[in-house]
């Protein structure tokens, strides 16, 4: 069950910034920058953080079920599920959304990549620190 808070807190905490981002890059408002530029960028993540949630704690729980089930197969290591789980959210969130818009390409495919990829493996990590039980150690 901790596994699964982990993902619904993590998840769309780090997408929804992270789609801000990919956003805002794709769309070109980054070329011209100052400090209240990055005042009112970080007004609209907190204004939109709930809608992150909203729309993000599915999937955020879908890629944890995904790692949930990982876990349980004894013979995948900590480091293969970690990237499986990191290929998935990437496959996942790139297709969703990497080929949307007028300006679709390679930067756009990544930028949206990463949305998915970087909240599946930052919350498959502390899962496996914080939720997984810890192996008992066997004397040799």
């Amino acid at each position: 069950m901790k596994r699964y808070l982990i993902f619904g807190a993590i998840g769309p905490l780090v997408g929804g910034f992270l789609m801000l981002v990919a956003t805002t890059v794709a769309s070109g408002y980054w070329t011209d920058t100052s400090w209240s530029e990055l005042g009112k960028f970080l007004g609209a993540f907190v204004k939109t953080l709930q809608y992150s949630y909203l729309f993000g704690l599915v999937p955020a729980l879908m890629v944890g079920a995904i790692d949930d089930i990982l876990y349980h197969v004894r013979r995948i290591s900590f480091v293969a599920r970690l990237l499986f789980v990191a290929i998935i959210g990437f496959a996942a969130s790139s297709l969703l959304y990497g080929s949307r818009g007028p300006d679709t390409g390679v930067v756009q495919f990544l930028l949206y990549g990463l949305v998915g990829m970087v909240p599946a493996v930052l919350s498959s990590w502390l899962a496996h620190k914080y939720a997984d039980a810890p192996q008992p150690v066997h004397s040799t």
